[in-house]
């Protein structure tokens, strides 16, 4: 049995990370670019769809204070690893919406993901909804119509979020996944945007991909880690 399948076990991993998760924001020394947008959007209030690549799941809950920003939700696959994060992410106070579209079983997929889109329009008649568009298995930053269509329904903003540290754990992940360690610097770089208007999903997808990697480089810039 894979750890991640034995729920004691995957218990005690999602505390010990939320843990792990907490004393790191708490020491890192913070840089943020262009949060006057993005405290206009939570001071507004309604739905909005913040958003970032796979890699960078464990810095994004520094992104989102609790304090004052739109309460949300995160979006996380049905996959075990997915009930682990899931489980993670609640500790830390965002809890989950589950759904993929990357399953083995078709079927299973396109009823999982069908249900996510609906669960995620209605989270965002009250909140936010955190989608990694890249997620949960790859093309690493490549971003479907997902987020897109998701944007278009429901109406609300969306809000790019460049997530970089320095100094930090790269795993040998199909993401390149970061892992914070403490006392290091930190940036975070926001940038919003709407669907525009008459616009096609898949040419909406090409472009907030490439902004969403440029606010991540430009993140990475701030702390000089190097891109992977």
């Amino acid at each position: 049995m894979r750890p991640l399948r034995n729920p004691v076990i995957q218990g005690i991993l999602a505390w010990t990370l939320a843990q792990w998760m907490r004393f790191c924001f708490a020491t890192i020394r913070w840089t943020r670019e262009g949060e006057a947008e993005v405290e206009a959007i939570w001071a507004h209030g309604g739905g909005v769809i913040p958003i970032f690549w796979h890699s960078r799941l464990a810095l994004a809950p520094a992104s989102w204070p609790l304090d004052r920003a739109t309460p949300s939700k995160a979006l996380i696959s049905l996959s075990p690893d997915g009930q682990f994060i899931a489980r993670a992410m609640g500790r830390i106070g965002f809890p989950a919406v589950r759904g993929s579209s990357a399953n083995k079983d078709k079927a299973q997929a396109a009823k999982g993901g069908s249900q996510a889109l609906r669960d995620g329009l209605r989270q965002l008649k009250v909140g936010g909804l955190a989608v990694t568009p890249d997620g949960p298995r790859g093309p690493a930053n490549m971003m479907g119509e997902g987020v897109p269509l998701m944007a278009k329904l429901s109406g609300a903003p969306v809000v790019f979020l460049g997530l970089s540290c320095r100094p930090a754990i790269r795993l040998g992940s199909w993401d390149r996944a970061l892992v914070p360690l403490p006392f290091g610097r930190g940036a975070i770089v926001y940038e919003t945007a709407t669907y525009p208007e008459d616009a096609e999903p898949a040419d909406v997808a090409r472009d907030w991909a490439a902004r969403l990697t440029a606010v991540e480089a430009r993140a990475d810039a701030i702390t000089g880690l190097e891109r992977a």
